[in-house]
Order: structure tokens, then C-alpha cells, then sequence
């Protein structure tokens, strides 16, 4: 910053042994070695003596200039010190901070559900950009939820879809709302592990396209559901399969038991009656390939599009069986 120098510049002979003057310069420049270490660069130069302020109107060229030049300065110097004794600095953005995709998150506050959650994603899963997933919902590891595939935390609460699971193209999964006036509604919950869910999707199962699964409902580890099927109000056992476009509602589903194509199941005899899986079941293996496939695309995808929007970070996927 420019000092005014109220004694005529030293001449050469004076000037401290540390300060270098430039050949033909009036004023000495030069460097000086601080204590601490480095150098630092200064000059002096004197400051134009100006006429009075009450007499601008009759100041020459030269002197409004010099006027403009100090004024300027002055400017300069006056912003510097606020900056570095007042001015708060910029927060840095922190290294590990991610801003959650936009299409995960929040459900809203309504009479039927006085609470805010965030979806959870298990590491390793990977949540498609043009998929929904709202409110409270769990995705456990290695899960796949595939383009257009809402998930809606936002009326009956929780969704919990376990590992390796995967959520395909157009699935919705929904249910009817949990809480009401500030109290649970038990009828519309089922208990897993001695917790209870709006919506529980095992481990290992795989959603076809355009499937809907409402709650209340549960549905066991290696399970299939296929294309446009619907279960609603039901309990499905582990290792069945609900061919396409099969509806169940409000019954329960023993293991290893098959819904044929087409077919709707809305009583419990119906459901008793329903075949066993045999190893001579033409989809009896199905639910091993579709998910070595969708296992494979939450790898996949997961690194091909690391950094950005709309996924969480891939682990190594298993299997080696023939896909869907």
C-alpha cells in the first residue's frame, strides 16, 4: 500500500543496505528478507499536494486526475482491510459432503403422517435417475431399482427391500397409510423378524417390469413376481413364484408354491390349493437368472455413472447363471 513520505527520498548513500534502487528511479524500490523468511517488496512515493475540496470547480486537469488516482487508492486500500479484518470468510464446501440425488427423497408432512424421512441406501445398490424413491424406505446392499420404478414411502411406513433384490422397470410399490390421527393403524402393517412394515421385500427378490407390490404386504427371500402381477394384503412365502399378470389379495402364500399366469387368488383355500414348485416347474430356476442379471446392472451402472446423479457407489455382484 502507498505511504506518504513527509522527508525528501534518502539519497543513495542512505538508503539501508537492504533496499535496492532501480537505475533512474526517483524513488527507491526494493526487496526486503524478513525474519521469519521471504522477501518482501516495497516503495515510497510522495503524494500530489491538491487545492482545497471546496475549490474542485476550479482545479486544473492534472489535479482532478491526481485527485481521481488518490481517491482510488484510498478505495482500495479501505476495501483490503475490511476484507481481512471483517469480512467473513466463504464456508469450503466439505470433501466427503454429497447432495443427495433429486429423485431420493423426502416425503411431506399430512395429517395421516406427522414425520419427514429420507430414504436409506444400502452400499453397493444403485437407484436408476428416472426412478422415485420417497420417504421412508430401506434399500438393503447390492439392490437394483431400474428406470421408471416408484417407491413411496410417503403414506404407509416403512418400505424395507432387502439385499439383492431388485426393483425392475415400472414396478410400483405403495401402501395404505400406517398412521391416522397420530395413531397406529396395526391393520395395515405386517411383522417380519418381530418388526413391522408397511411393505417388506426379502432378500433375493426380483420384481418384474410393471409389477405392483401394496401394502400391506410382505413378500419372503427368492421370490418372483412377475410382469403386471399385483399382490395386495397378502403374505407370499419364500421361494414362490407369481407368474405374469397373476393378482393375490389378502391371502398368505406357503413356500414354494407357484401362481399360475393370469390366475387371481382372493381367498385362502384358493391359496392352500396352489401348486407346489417341483423340480420339473418350468420357472422353478427362473428367479436365479433374473438376478445374476439385475446383480450384474447394479455393478454395471453403478460405475458407469459414479459422481453423478441418482446412484450410490457399486460392489461386486455373484452368480453366473443364464439371465432374464
Amino acid at each position: 500500500m502507498a505511504e506518504a513520505a513527509e522527508q525528501p527520498v534518502p539519497d543513495s548513500e542512505e538508503t539501508p543496505g537492504n533496499i535496492v534502487a532501480l537505475p533512474g528511479a526517483e524513488t527507491p524500490i526494493g526487496l526486503t528478507r524478513k525474519a521469519e523468511g521471504g522477501l518482501s517488496l516495497h516503495f515510497t512515493f510522495d503524494l500530489p499536494k491538491l487545492p482545497s475540496l471546496n475549490r474542485v470547480a476550479d482545479w486544473s486537469h492534472q489535479q482532478l486526475i491526481n485527485g481521481a488516482l488518490i481517491a482510488v487508492v484510498a478505495l482500495l486500500a479501505g476495501w483490503t482491510i475490511y476484507q481481512a479484518k471483517f469480512a467473513a470468510p466463504k464456508a469450503q464446501p466439505s470433501e466427503t459432503a454429497v447432495e443427495a440425488p433429486a429423485n431420493l427423497r423426502p416425503n411431506v408432512v399430512t395429517s395421516f403422517n406427522p414425520d419427514i424421512n429420507n430414504p436409506v441406501v444400502g452400499t453397493g445398490s444403485y437407484v436408476d435417475r428416472l426412478a422415485s424413491v420417497i420417504g421412508d424406505v430401506i434399500l438393503g446392499k447390492d439392490v437394483f431399482v431400474a428406470p421408471f420404478a416408484s417407491i413411496r414411502g410417503d403414506e404407509g411406513q416403512p418400505i424395507m427391500i432387502g439385499d439383492g433384490s431388485n426393483v425392475q422397470d415400472g414396478v410400483v410399490i405403495h401402501a395404505l397409510e400406517t398412521m391416522n390421527g397420530g395413531k397406529v393403524v396395526d391393520q395395515n402393517l405386517v411383522t417380519v423378524g418381530g418388526k413391522k412394515y408397511a411393505v417388506y421385500v426379502g432378500k433375493g427378490v426380483s420384481l418384474a417390469h410393471q409389477s405392483q407390490v401394496h401394502g400391506p404386504a410382505a413378500v419372503g427371500d427368492h421370490t418372483f413376481v412377475g410382469m403386471q402381477a399385483l399382490v395386495f394384503k397378502s403374505t407370499i412365502g419364500k421361494n414362490v413364484v407369481i407368474e405374469p399378470g397373476a393378482k393375490v389379495i389378502g391371502v398368505t402364500i406357503a413356500e414354494k408354491r407357484y401362481v399360475p399366469a393370469g390366475a387371481t387368488i382372493v381367498t385362502q383355500a384358493q391359496a392352500d390349493a396352489l401348486p407346489e414348485i417341483t423340480p420339473d416347474y418350468a420357472f422353478a430356476t427362473l428367479n436365479d437368472g433374473v438376478l445374476h442379471v439385475n446383480e450384474a446392472f447394479s455393478e454395471a451402472y453403478g460405475h458407469a455413472n459414479s459422481g453423478e446423479s441418482g446412484e450410490a457407489a457399486p460392489t461386486a455382484a455373484g452368480g453366473a447363471k443364464s439371465g432374464h
